[in-house]
């Protein structure tokens, strides 16, 4: 293949299906060219039509999603990421995105590079990253290999994030069965620009040149976006080279070479190579400004010699961009990149018409329609099969009563203590550089949502990640809206003001019509809880086929990555009580229910209940009542119930100052529903005794229930006047369970 001519290497639609196309899109391919492809044509195609590019089998329904805003200034899919204006002249980009599948055969360079790939999605736009977080699944614990996967996916995020000089401000770990054969690995990145001053991924102007800068291209990462297209199989370890490899160091010289080269105002637009590389780029910048352009792929900078065209436009070698610049400015362009010491080289001229050209020393290797690749072009678009599965009505059946109460309610509180979905991350945090830039104002005063300083300014960026997949598996539509709501209450418990979302959408196969029925009730979930707290959909990622031929599916998981903005530093507000003598308050109302619970399924080994209690009108009204309190100064803190139940929000505000609490159960429900149940829209607040009748007054007037649980008192946990034990103790059994697990 040394001497590749264009009417060469024919293909057939077994290749195609090699190459993960379906025969129905081969002969679509014939059609839009009016012949048959050569390889590199399919090879093209089959890496833009992928699901992990094109979106074929999600877009009809992603496109129901709320996408409108009061703040909005970029909407889904007009940019590399959401953009929403906070003020002040500033704009926040934000993005989540997975990296699932390079993870489960490589972890420490799958999470690596997920968290390179997500930060270029920002600076590329003219944002400046702040702040990462990331929302990490896994298997059993017990396992040799979850821990083996669980160390180097931490480590990879470490060094990379650490590396790159941005802090890890927050996350969230969960582990279950489902996830033995697919970890799931979603890296977010938050960055701040000013208004005006972003770039977009398009290209336009006739012989304006074409530029790739930052890293050579070499052969890692080849296909990596059909890979991410398919089932895990014991065959997948075969795809190995489908892995990127990251440098971080060769990222944060390319973050400030980009962010320079932006103020030059030389620059038309910009992409980061991602999924795809080259192809993805070039086709998606030329489809959005509506021109083609004339790729010479012999001046493509490579780390090894002689590849072959296909390898060249489907690497994907990390922290590279394309870059059309304005003719007659290449020389400003070329300064900026050789001042940091990074590839800057013209591989190409922007043309008019719609053709996709590319060559490799004068012989031309592809002609492609630059819209017939991309999502809103040609790409193929599916209407899929779906059907509730069998376990939805069985869930149903579950009840209460056939549920014996425990006979040792310490035991209990011991187990969840120490569960590795509940305990302390602390092991994999302390990995993480939380404090580089010296804006993280969550670090000595942990609350539900990590908060960021926007320095200059009385404001501060709230922002979260949040799903529990146990709930979304046991109902989709009402778990996904429950994802939307619980990090919108985090954010109100904060002191915020939840303002725009970005997802994460982790399945199975979209072939499979049950796993398909979860996709599409979760997105039902979604829409109907963004509408209700106003946050838009501003874009994000869908990943499927995070499952096995000998596993199945993993739990559905929509990963929700929300931001809000603190709107005054002073409103901002922590998890954790103040002093002995303060009032304990739940706002929300308790309910008979242990459904869908950490208690129910791993206490009681119960796994197919429905998902827990849920309103969406009463959980916007408890958030609308805190979010007033908190602006009238009213309270010591807030945390909201969630994984583990009432126990585990009462352990967790007292974990910081090691204070214990003296509380009374409330005798209308079962006594291990009242703590461990994990029922919705409930805010367990602290207040001074002289604010009581203020408190109460203002919640009566919001018209939400409430109850008064007892006091902030001595270092134990007291309930109904029995004690189940030092605070301390707990601390102890909550602070090391993973890591006495990893050791």
């Amino acid at each position: 293949m040394s001497a590749i001519k264009y009417s060469e290497q024919l293909t057939t639609v077994d290749t195609a299906k090699d190459l993960g196309l379906l025969p129905e899109e081969f002969e679509k391919i014939k059609t839009i060219l009016g012949r048959v492809p050569n390889f590199t044509e399919l090879s093209i195609y089959s890496v833009m039509w992928s699901e992990h590019c094109s979106y074929k089998n999600s877009i009809v329904w992603l496109k129901t999603l709320p996408k409108d805003g009061p703040h909005m200034l970029a909407k889904a899919g007009e940019e590399n990421a959401g953009l929403v204006d906070i003020g002040d002249g500033l704009a926040c980009a934000f993005k989540i995105e997975s990296h699932n599948h390079p993870s489960a055969l490589e972890p420490y360079q799958g999470a690596a590079t997920g968290v390179g790939g997500i930060n270029r999605d920002i600076f590329t736009m003219g944002a400046r990253p702040i702040a990462q977080l990331n929302s990490l699944r896994f298997g059993d614990l017990n396992s040799e290999k979850t821990k083996w996967l669980l160390k180097g996916v931490v480590k990879g995020i470490g060094d990379y994030g650490n590396a790159f000089g941005i802090p890890t401000v927050g996350g969230e770990v969960f582990f279950d069965e489902c996830y033995n054969v697919n970890p799931l690995v979603n890296a977010m990145s938050v960055g701040i620009v000013r208004k005006g001053e972003t770039v977009s991924a398009t290209s336009y102007g006739e012989g304006n040149p074409v530029f790739i800068v930052g890293s050579s291209t070499g052969k890692d990462g080849i296909a990596g976006a059909a890979f991410a297209s398919k089932d895990i199989t014991e065959e997948s370890s075969k795809d190995l080279p489908a892995v990127q490899v990251g440098d971080p160091f060769q990222e944060k010289l390319l973050l400030e070479a980009t962010l320079e080269v932006i103020k030059t105002d030389a620059v038309i637009g910009m992409q980061d190579m991602g999924a795809a590389g080259i192809t993805c780029s070039t086709s998606e910048m030329s489809a959005k400004g509506e021109h083609g352009m004339e790729i010479w792929l012999d001046k493509v900078p490579t780390r090894q010699a002689g590849m072959h065209p296909f390898e060249i436009l489907l690497s994907e070698s990390q922290e590279r961009m394309l870059i059309v610049v304005k003719k007659g400015r290449e020389e400003e362009v070329k300064r900026v990149f050789d001042k940091w010491d990074l590839n800057c080289s013209q591989i190409g001229v922007v043309t008019k018409g719609d053709r996709l050209k590319y060559y490799m020393h004068g012989e031309m290797v592809a002609d492609v329609p630059a819209p017939t690749l991309v999502l809103g072009g040609d790409a193929p678009v599916y209407h899929r099969e779906y059907k509730e599965p069998a376990y939805f009505a069985e869930s149903k059946k579950f009840n209460i009563d056939a549920v014996k109460e425990p006979a040792d309610y310490k035991a209990v509180m011991t187990h969840l203590a120490s569960h590795p979905n509940l305990a302390s991350k602390r092991w994999i945090y302390n990995q993480y550089d939380s404090m580089v830039g010296t804006i993280n104002m969550s670090t000595n005063t942990p609350s539900d949502a990590a908060i960021v300083n926007l320095k200059g300014s009385k404001k501060a960026l709230a922002m979260t990640v949040d799903c529990n997949s146990r709930y979304v598996n046991a109902d989709p539509e009402t778990g996904c809206a429950i994802a939307v709501s619980e990090a919108a209450r985090n954010i109100v418990c904060s002191g915020g003001e939840p303002s725009a979302v970005t997802n994460c959408l982790n399945f199975g196969n979209p072939y499979n019509p049950e796993v398909y029925w979860q996709f599409v009730g979760s997105i039902k979930g979604m829409s109907a809880a963004c509408k209700k707290f106003e946050t838009p959909v501003t874009g994000g990622n869908v990943s499927f086929y995070n499952q096995s031929s000998y596993e199945g599916p993993v739990f559905p998981t929509p990963t929700i990555g929300m931001i809000g903005l603190v709107q005054d530093k002073a409103h901002q507000t922590s998890l954790n009580f103040k002093q002995e003598g303060d009032l304990v308050y739940l706002i929300g109302q308790s309910r008979n229910d242990i459904s869908s619970s950490e208690y129910v399924y791993s206490f009681h080994k119960i796994k197919n209940t429905p998902a827990p209690y849920f309103n969406l009108d009463e959980e916007y009204n408890v958030q609308a009542a805190v979010k007033s309190i908190i602006k009238s100064g009213l309270i010591q803190s807030a945390h909201d119930v969630s994984d583990g139940g009432l126990f585990m929000t009462l352990l967790e505000s007292g974990l910081t100052n090691g204070l214990g609490v003296d509380v009374a159960s409330n005798k209308a429900i079962r006594k291990d529903a009242f703590l461990f149940g994990e029922a919705q829209s409930r805010v367990v607040v602290s207040i001074k005794p002289a604010n009581e009748a203020a408190l109460t007054d203002a919640l009566k007037k919001a018209g939400v229930s409430f109850e008064k649980l007892g006091t902030v008192k001595g270092k134990n946990i007291v309930i109904d006047g029995e004690n189940y034990g030092a605070v301390a103790d707990y601390a102890n059994a909550y602070n090391t369970s993973i890591e006495s697990k990893l050791n």
